[in-house]
């Protein structure tokens, strides 16, 4: 899929805030072999932007989450947030910068400790660093941000992880997130361990909290649904590769990439007059990331493919304004010719 060709497409915003360029990250997987986690994929995120990344498990997409963080630090490639690169940082640098660069987990229980108070939990960012958010004493700061996600301080403050629901948890674990005024919070699916009414409650209040502080946000998630609710542009992802990245409305509308064009397709409709699609339906399993195939690594399973998918990688190529697909062979006419891709990092222009 997307090379890491040397021609960057300029962004249509100056006000870019992470740039992630040929991110690598590789395990050692024993016998001299690598796990090819994410293989050069780069993009740019925007300031106040929502950026949606998508794909079926073993894909890359929290492995790509936690490489910004520098947890563990990428293999090869750049990240930048504003204009400090983080893979250059070490120490207390990278932990003052790291400030700026919050994460929301997966299972919000766990990724809170059991033996804490809860207001012990959310104000420890401040006890570590101080008055850095300006915002006078650290109680009244984390009463304030418990406040703003719905919890009651005076209620939760001294109480523990384990006396609240899956859903009031994560309420504490956004809240902790925001104490120190971030810049970027990577969202690692937050809402798939929830009950689905649950899902609704914390997607509107990451919506709000984005407007409330400012906030950009990489949300990373494998409901296409969800994504497209709160996501400004979604980035798609198959074994370690991007292989499309646009505007949501138009990527759900009109994907170009097949393998985008299955994953929407297997959404379900909740409506009993809407025909059944005709589907090029994928077939085979999911290649090992220990050896991948060779030119486009979806060809194996791709209702597309050609000789020249195995022989040559693609390259991210612009097929709509701002929409990108890695394909030889794209869904969407004469307006993309196969041999039109040009070598492109693509950059936020929302």
């Amino acid at each position: 899929m997307a090379g890491s060709g040397k021609a960057h497409l300029r962004p249509g915003r100056d006000d870019v805030v992470l740039s992630v360029e040929d991110l690598v990250v590789e395990f050692p997987a024993g016998g001299g072999k690598k796990v090819h986690a994410v293989s050069n994929i780069s993009f740019d995120v925007a300031k106040g932007e929502t950026l949606g990344l998508v794909g079926e498990s073993g894909c890359g997409k929290s492995t790509t989450g936690r490489a910004i963080m520098q947890l563990p630090r990428p293999t090869g490639g750049s990240v930048r947030l504003g204009d400090r690169e983080l893979t250059k940082l070490k120490g207390e640098e990278l932990r003052r910068t790291r400030t700026q660069l919050q994460m929301i987990f997966q299972d919000p229980i766990s990724s809170l400790n059991p033996r804490r108070k809860i207001k012990d939990i959310v104000g420890e960012g401040i006890s570590i660093w101080g008055k850095k958010t300006g915002n006078g004493d650290a109680r009244s700061r984390v009463d304030q941000v418990l406040i703003d996600v719905g919890l009651d301080p005076d209620t939760v403050g001294d109480r523990r992880a384990h006396q609240f629901s899956g859903g009031q948890c994560q309420r504490i674990c956004v809240a902790r997130s925001l104490v120190l005024d971030p810049e970027v919070i990577i969202c690692d699916e937050p809402v798939s361990a929830l009950d689905v009414s649950v899902q609704a409650q914390i997607l509107n209040l990451l919506e709000q909290m984005k407007d409330r502080y400012q906030l950009t946000l990489i949300f990373i998630a494998h409901d296409l649904a969800v994504v497209k609710n709160i996501s400004d542009r979604v980035a798609v992802m198959y074994l370690g590769k991007m292989c499309e990245i646009g505007p949501a409305e138009g990527l759900y509308a009109d994907p170009a990439h097949p393998y985008t064009h299955a994953l929407l397709a297997s959404i379900p409709q909740p409506d009993p007059n809407i025909e059944a699609l005709e589907l090029e339906t994928l077939e085979g399993e999911l290649p090992s990331p220990i050896d991948p195939p060779s030119g486009c690594r979806f060809r194996t399973r791709c209702p597309r493919a050609e000789e020249r998918c195995a022989e040559e990688e693609p390259l991210m190529r612009e097929v709509a304004e701002r929409h990108f697909v890695a394909c030889h062979f794209p869904l969407v006419g004469d307006t993309a010719p196969p041999d039109a891709g040009i070598p492109v990092k693509v950059r936020a222009t929302a």
